[in-house]
């Protein structure tokens, strides 16, 4: 009696749980959708409300002071290979796992992974789909979602900086 007593009470908070969830992932996209910079973002692929905000915060929310260049941005993120460079010999290693802002990596590339296997079910529409297909041939579908978040960073701080617009280019009919 006293354990379905306990398993109940541990359900029912689950279900709390649970609807907390529901509600806050209901005001974050009403939130993403009002904002305009964030609305634009999630036009790139593998960008959802969640991201969206994410990005627009680490980028610098509109102000561009933070970062130069978009691979500075891109290697804050942990989405480009760690350098070993001495004596003016370069040598790229792998991409580094462990920065600061590893939440952030984590769904861009969980987005990212979403979009490469979406592109791969279907015949490319777009000159960024045909890469990731072209990418998940020569390296596989998790090399090709780290190259397309940071690809992602890249973009999506250029419209910052830009004030542009993402359009995707459509292949040739």
């Amino acid at each position: 009696m006293v354990f379905r007593q306990a398993l109940n009470t541990s359900w029912q908070h689950l279900q709390q749980g649970i609807e907390s969830i529901k509600q806050y992932d209901l005001y974050l996209e009403k939130a993403a959708n009002e904002h305009e910079t964030c609305k634009s973002l999630q036009a790139l692929e593998g960008v959802g409300p969640l991201n969206a905000v994410n990005l627009y915060m680490a980028l610098g929310c509109g102000e561009m002071g933070q970062f130069e260049k978009g691979r500075d941005a891109s290697a804050c993120i942990g989405l480009t290979p760690i350098q070993h460079s001495s004596g003016g010999k370069v040598k790229l290693g792998l991409v580094g796992k462990y920065v600061k802002n590893n939440m952030l990596r984590g769904c861009l590339v969980s987005g990212a992974m979403s979009a490469v296997n979406q592109a791969m079910r279907r015949p490319a529409k777009t000159k960024k789909e045909m890469w990731i297909q072209q990418m998940v041939e020569r390296r596989g579908k998790r090399c090709t979602a780290v190259a397309l978040a940071n690809k992602t960073v890249r973009t999506a701080f250029a419209m910052l900086a830009n004030g542009t617009e993402y359009k995707a280019e459509l292949l040739a009919a």
